[in-house]
């Protein structure tokens, strides 16, 4: 009997499921948009509600369109976007607030006063990460500052937190626990020791009783408990893998050995590069992070994020109104020969690696009376290009090597325009598989292997197919000019809201 897996991507935009068979094509799926609130410039939030909500629609309506027995059902996985906070009390379920949500930058300054105060270094050291108010730690310690008397219930053991695959898999199971991935992305956790820091929670002020319980990334955490609604006949199914929204695309993309990467672009981009066994600390301003853990291996990921990419575009359509959908932005940016000169530098929230500067904001430079709307588009795709180039370019000083090439994912990567522009700034081939949903792949194949439906990695790269590869065209003199003009606008974003 054929057997499928289900897969809950849950995004910074909106919640999807897809469910897959074994040969890793896709059976049916689900989306619904995920409401974006922001109470003031720079903060970001979401109600825990409205993501539960979202992604129980998308369960039902890809259950529905399946068509398939529940006793079919081998497994379910679940990815998330990352660093996003979450408390909720523990008898109720209910959400004492809003979630901070990863883009938020509300805890600059607490961040501010920790560097100072001597602890960046042992983050570094413990977390590998650096000290920003991208991670959870801090956004934990502001719910637990700013709702009255949730800092006291915390440590009575009333109030639970997590990031958004922990709130899913408490909600579904009723278990609270949290994938290594995900842990690794909070600032509080040992990723050597794959613990939570005793010194890094009483530092960041997050009491230890609050948190879940860290597990690897394939295994069965629990079942689906009776009674959810919409979902009534996928009781008992077991929720058997967890990662966190980009090292699950690393996993689905099959970058199963050291030296192989991917870049996700989703709201915000990500470069991820398998580094095998070692934690390899980076001295360039990346980041290190637990790739997976698997049948008691643990793999650990070099990281570099892009804050703005697809976003970039919502904010051309949405705000702007300059495009009426995101592929227009392809049909402008094409409509023109260049840039015209114009970057766009898409800070809205600050610079991630290699830059990590909090305070700058999105810019656009190089305007004249002769730029169009089509410049300003083209140049919004190339921003988003460039910013990868600069992650590749620290990845490499990292190693020591150029990079051979780049496996590609996310919604923006359908962009034909933006893949050859970012296989020109990188000199390297730019790899599409032809199912570019490898976020939630990686889910589902950590969920599968967990019980059995694949033996291991190799079984499922097998299914692998790739649908286009972009070969760097333009000449490599004229790339390092556009990268050029590119820092030049970069340096005039910076420190912009200091």
């Amino acid at each position: 009997m054929q057997q499928y897996v289900i897969s809950l991507d849950q995004g910074t935009t909106s919640s999807r499921a897809i469910i897959f068979d074994q040969t890793g094509a896709i059976v049916s799926q689900g989306q619904y948009p995920l409401p974006q609130q922001y109470p003031q410039p720079g903060w970001v939030e979401h109600d825990p509600m409205d993501i539960l909500r979202t992604q129980l629609m998308a369960l039902a309506a890809a259950w529905e369109k399946a068509g398939i027995a529940p006793g079919q059902v081998a497994a379910m996985g679940v990815t998330n976007q990352r660093e996003t906070a979450v408390v909720w009390e523990k008898a109720t379920g209910k959400p004492v607030m809003n979630a901070i949500v990863w883009q938020c930058r509300r805890t600059a300054e607490e961040c501010e006063r920790l560097e100072k105060a001597g602890i960046g270094g042992y983050v570094r050291q413990k977390t590998g990460l650096l000290m920003d108010a991208y991670f959870t730690g801090t956004k934990i310690a502001w719910i637990l500052d700013h709702v009255p008397g949730a800092r006291a219930r915390a440590e009575q053991g009333e109030l639970l937190c997590g990031t958004v695959d922990s709130w899913l898999i408490w909600n579904l199971t009723g278990e609270h626990v949290s994938d290594y991935s995900n842990c690794s992305r909070t600032m509080l956790f040992d990723i050597d020791k794959l613990c939570w820091d005793e010194e890094l929670c009483r530092a960041l002020r997050v009491p230890a009783c609050m948190l879940p319980r860290p597990v690897s990334n394939s295994e069965v955490y629990g079942r689906i408990r009776p009674g959810i609604r919409g979902i009534e006949a996928l009781e008992g199914i077991p929720v058997a893998g967890a990662a966190g929204d980009q090292q699950a695309a690393l996993f689905g993309q099959c970058c199963f050995a050291p030296g192989q990467a991917k870049n996700t672009y989703g709201t915000g981009c990500f470069t991820l590069m398998n580094t095998g066994d070692r934690s390899l600390r980076s001295e360039n301003g990346l980041l290190t992070s637990v790739a997976w853990q698997l049948k008691g291996q643990t793999t650990y990921a070099l990281e570099g994020s892009v804050f703005n990419a697809g976003s970039t575009v919502q904010w051309l359509r949405d705000e702007l109104q300059l495009i009426g959908s995101a592929h227009e932005t392809d049909l402008l940016a094409e409509s023109v020969a260049d840039n015209g000169g114009v970057y766009l530098v898409s800070a809205f929230t600050g610079l991630g690696a290699p830059h990590w500067d909090m305070y700058a904001r999105g810019a656009i430079l190089g305007l004249t009376r002769g730029a169009t709307k089509a410049h300003i588009a083209r140049a919004a795709l190339e921003g988003i290009a460039y910013q990868v180039a600069d992650l590749v370019g620290t990845m490499e000083k990292d190693l020591g090597k150029p990079l051979a090439s780049l496996w590609v994912d996310g919604g923006a990567s359908v962009s034909n325009f933006m893949m050859q522009f970012q296989a020109d700034l990188l000199r390297c081939s730019i790899y599409r598989p032809r199912m570019v949903e490898t976020t939630a792949a990686g889910a589902a194949w950590l969920a599968g292997l967990a019980v059995g439906l694949w033996n291991d990695p190799a079984d499922i790269a097998k299914n692998r197919s790739l649908e286009q590869v972009f070969a760097p065209k333009m000449p490599a003199e004229q790339a390092q000019d556009y990268l050029a003009q590119w820092h030049k606008a970069v340096e005039r974003s910076r420190k912009w809201a200091e």
